[in-house]
């Protein structure tokens, strides 16, 4: 209810901005390049920090469950809490809504991994535009398999701090070093931001709270 009186306040703003531009007889230059700048604005308030940059994770998880009409989004907050019967009802949703293989694919492989189901993120990886997601999800698969040696060397070539700090994690947890395991689970939250925060963090309650006792 906050977040859509938030809403209904910053479009009622830039709505009578206009409104006063349109009726004192400013360039429509001018007008079209302000609407313009303010609908920017407000997008990155409302949909971009959240979901990418917002540290705290109370803030994120509010943002995401006010999202069930955006599964794209709201598959974060599904997944991350592992609701087993509205996640495949959401995946329904998407697959519905994303046509193109390549849009689909970094669903189908987070769908995956989450499931354990290697046959769903082998199949997806192919169709993975961006090379540190595809990298990621090849290395996830390799320490499922317990290829841990083959899956440090893969990850070697991920960008995104976040991810490798997030494999190097599970790596070290399956080997029982649970003090490297905490260690790089703490630097996967400080490098994450929004969904991909939250989801780490979901996900270090579950298998090592340690790392995110101190976390917002």
């Amino acid at each position: 209810m906050k977040r859509l009186w938030w809403n209904i306040l910053i479009y009622s703003v830039l709505f009578v901005v206009v409104l006063f531009l349109v009726l004192n007889d400013y360039s429509p230059v001018l007008i079209a390049g302000f609407t313009f700048m303010a609908i920017l604005i407000a997008f990155t308030i409302q949909f971009y920090y959240p979901a990418v940059l917002d540290k705290r994770v109370d803030r994120v998880e509010s943002f995401l469950r006010s999202q069930k009409n955006n599964p794209g989004l709201y598959i974060q907050y599904v997944l991350a809490n592992k609701l087993e019967d509205e996640a495949k009802i959401v995946m329904e949703q998407i697959m519905g809504k994303y046509k193109r293989t390549t849009a689909q694919a970094p669903f189908k492989a987070a769908y995956g991994l989450y499931r354990k189901d290697m046959a769903i993120v082998q199949e997806a990886v192919k169709d993975i535009r961006y090379p540190d997601y595809r990298a990621y999800y090849e290395a996830a698969i390799m320490v499922e398999d317990g290829k841990s040696t083959e899956a440090r060397k893969h990850l070697e070539s991920i960008k995104k701090r976040w991810m490798r700090s997030a494999l190097l994690s599970e790596i070290e947890r399956r080997a029982g070093d649970i003090e490297a395991a905490v260690k790089h689970a703490r630097e996967a939250v400080d490098a994450s931001g929004g969904a991909q925060r939250y989801i780490l963090h979901k996900e270090y309650e579950r298998t090592l709270p340690q790392a995110v006792e101190r976390v917002s």
